[in-house]
């Protein structure tokens, strides 16, 4: 961007100022000139954020169904599937389902740090805030509606004692962002 050279005072030399001829004017042009770089440096910033990342709510995006099921019937001790990928910055409803006669746990600790959670929901029970684990007994469901925010590979695991080392683990990798 071009200024004209009459939209900025002419700068007077040190030798003028300290002879002491308008050193209220050496200061004016001093400040405008401060003002013209931190408003020009403002606009690019601004056109760049805006350009990078356009707000939006996050609760109004569409939701993307993800099903995994703790266990099965037969008493297994494994997530169905055990390895789950998401992207950031996309809205999910996780739908946990427990058919097995035990509760399962399913904990990813470090992953819900990194989301954004709207819910949790079951049983006619709405949970909101922060989300570290959820408890799904035998028989029942539950539905966690979250946003990742954070790109990684996190660990899955049920914390019910002796489950994790009888393999009921798995992975959560988050793409983007």
């Amino acid at each position: 961007m071009v200024i004209p050279k009459t939209v900025v005072p002419k700068m007077l030399s040190s030798k003028q100022v300290l002879q002491g001829k308008s050193l209220r004017l050496w200061l004016r042009a001093f400040m405008l000139r401060i003002l013209i770089v931190v408003a020009i440096a403002g606009a690019i910033q601004l056109s760049t954020a805006s350009a990078l990342a356009a707000p939006q709510n996050l609760a109004k995006q569409p939701l993307i169904n993800v099903e995994v099921r703790l266990g099965d019937a037969d008493g297994s001790l494994q997530f169905y599937p055990n390895t789950l990928a998401f992207e950031a910055g996309r809205r999910y409803q996780l739908h946990l389902v427990n058919d097995s006669p035990t509760k399962h746990y399913f904990t990813a600790k470090d992953f819900a740090d990194g989301v954004w959670n709207q819910k949790v929901d079951t049983g006619g029970v709405e949970v909101k805030g922060a989300i570290h684990e959820i408890e799904v007994r035998p028989g029942a469901y539950a539905d966690w509606v979250f946003v990742p925010v954070r790109a990684g590979n996190y660990p899955l695991r049920c914390v019910v004692p002796g489950h994790t080392e009888a393999g009921m683990v798995g992975s959560i990798q988050v793409e983007g962002q």
